[in-house]
């Protein structure tokens, strides 16, 4: 898993999902959807890089929720009318299977919006439900969220928020570090693989790569570690470059930022994979810290 793409045991099978015959992608498809899991985003490569791929994936997953969805009018609600893969995907364990419980009702909230919560229930536009418990999704503030939330400042006071503009311009070194904010690590933070890997082993190369820069920083003597910014923006930019090959940046979804109203639109997700990143932080290490200012305190006083 370390060494591959996504951090999963799953290798892409196949180039291009418009160039394989429909016979055969339907058979590479339908052997992955009965896989489950995350088999079905390795089959081919151009799923999230070409619209036409993604609109076969797209039309397949439309077709297996049709035919699992006994009612039509509540299986079309479920068909997903944005590209597939651009949003949190759906990992199936009988999730659709369960619209077709007699206790089970699905009600669109855009079609008929939430308008309040009642002492005995919820309020649509359409109609009142009475429930006994309300469980609250209230979504994500992906990626700089988190960090905004905590009051972090470098140097000469200066927030975290303020330097990245609130969101508008996130610059990062591997995701780990920021400029101007010594002794900072992030831990899959803006501009690593972050979400759209296996997070705990993502969380697991963080963690030993931070330990281990923390243990050289010990042996010798090093006090302040601090990235540069010409290594941040040439890291961002390397960042961009390569989402922006890719329908991610087309979607709208938390992890564009588009679920939280006035929160600038971005898409601060490392997609060169895992593997590639795992090597690069590995050769950052190697060549002594390279792109950071290692400093003393004894030789600045």
């Amino acid at each position: 898993m370390r060494n591959s793409v996504s951090g999963t045991p799953f290798a892409y099978n196949h180039p291009s999902a418009i160039e394989d015959s429909e016979h055969h992608r339907q058979e590479v498809f339908e052997e992955a959807w009965a896989q489950g899991g995350f088999a079905f985003a390795s089959t081919y490569k151009d799923l999230l890089t070409n619209e036409q791929s993604n609109e076969k994936a797209a039309a397949f997953i439309r077709s297996k929720i049709r035919e699992t969805v006994q009612d039509p009018t509540v299986a079309e609600k479920l068909c997903p009318k944005y590209m597939y893969g651009t949003k949190r995907q759906v990992l199936d364990s009988d999730y659709f299977e369960t619209y077709n419980r007699d206790n089970v009702l699905l009600v669109d909230v855009k079609e008929s919006p939430i308008l309040e919560i009642t002492e005995t229930g919820v309020q649509t536009a359409n109609d009142h439900f009475e429930l006994d418990i309300i469980i609250f999704a209230t979504g994500y503030d992906g990626m700089t969220g988190p960090l905004f939330k905590i009051d972090i400042r470098g140097r000469n006071g200066v927030t975290l928020k303020d330097k990245w503009e609130n969101g508008a311009s996130v610059q990062t070194y591997l995701g780990l570090a920021t400029a101007s904010f010594p002794n900072l690590f992030m831990i899959t933070g803006p501009e690593s693989p972050s979400v759209l890997v296996n997070m705990p082993i993502a969380i697991e190369q963080h963690v030993e790569w931070i330990a281990q820069c923390i243990d050289y920083l010990r042996e010798h003597d090093i006090d302040v570690m601090e990235t540069n910014a010409e290594a941040e923006q040439a890291w961002s930019k390397h960042c961009r470059e390569i989402a922006n090959e890719t329908l991610y940046v087309k979607g709208d979804s938390w992890y564009t930022g588009a679920n939280i109203a006035g929160k600038p639109r971005s898409f601060l997700i490392y997609l060169g994979g895992f593997d590639y990143y795992t090597k690069r932080c590995q050769e950052v290490a190697q060549n002594n810290y390279e792109g950071f200012q290692l400093l003393k305190l004894k030789s600045i006083s």
